[in-house]
């Protein structure tokens, strides 16, 4: 491949600053080597280094893949709904996952048995 061409696939795709008091949000579309597309959310403050002397960003990032859009939207949507209402959302039934686990043979005991001090085992 190409250096120019492998420099464009790593550009962004489209990207949306919002300056907000200390910190600046980037909202950047990327794609991946199949062209899917996902989104970085980067959190960037600038510091200073009382060391050196100088100034310098600290940045978080974010990776969020087109499959969990929906999930995170929905997230997002109900904590900012809280936030500003104080309204707790409706707690969501997880169906239970049944997975095929394999467990031991455990001894049987019955709540009369609880309390008896056990008796020593004899061969």
């Amino acid at each position: 491949m190409e250096e120019k061409e492998k420099q464009v696939r790593r550009e962004d795709i489209f990207s949306q600053a919002i300056r907000a008091g200390k910190r600046t949000y980037f909202f950047d579309v990327k794609a991946t080597r199949t062209d899917q597309y996902y989104l970085t959310i980067t959190e960037s403050k600038r510091r200073f280094d009382a060391e050196q002397g100088k100034f310098y960003y600290e940045k978080h990032k974010l990776f969020l893949y087109q499959e969990d859009f929906e999930k995170f939207a929905n997230g997002f949507e109900t904590a900012i709904k809280f936030i500003q209402t104080g309204e707790r959302p409706a707690e969501e039934e997880v169906p239970e996952k049944k997975e095929d686990v394999k467990t031991e043979p455990s001894n049987d005991v019955s709540f009369e048995d609880l309390g008896k001090e056990e008796e020593p085992l004899t061969e």
